[in-house]
């Protein structure tokens, strides 16, 4: 897979981690600098470990078992019918 498909898995990764943590910081009532930078730090680690996770997966020729997720297996579908799944 080209780096591409990896570099968009990981900032959609790292953008929804970050406003999830960004919200969570701000609700715990956390000055809004100390805030940003708490989330973009764990939404970072959080993504790299994601990614790498994936990729290693990827190589090893282990693909989600319930939906396609790479981009050789994706079908458009979000999840193949339930008679194409392998148990």
């Amino acid at each position: 897979m080209s780096f591409s498909f990896w570099l968009k898995r990981f900032l959609t990764v790292f953008t929804l981690a970050f406003i999830i943590l960004l919200v969570v910081n701000l609700v715990k009532q956390k000055p809004l600098p100390a805030a940003v930078a708490e989330s973009a730090l764990w939404a970072a680690i959080a993504s790299s470990i994601f990614t790498a996770t994936r990729v290693y997966c990827s190589r090893r020729g282990e693909h989600c078992a319930l939906c396609g997720d790479t981009a050789e297996t994706r079908s458009g579908a979000a999840c193949p019918p339930k008679g194409d799944r392998q148990p």
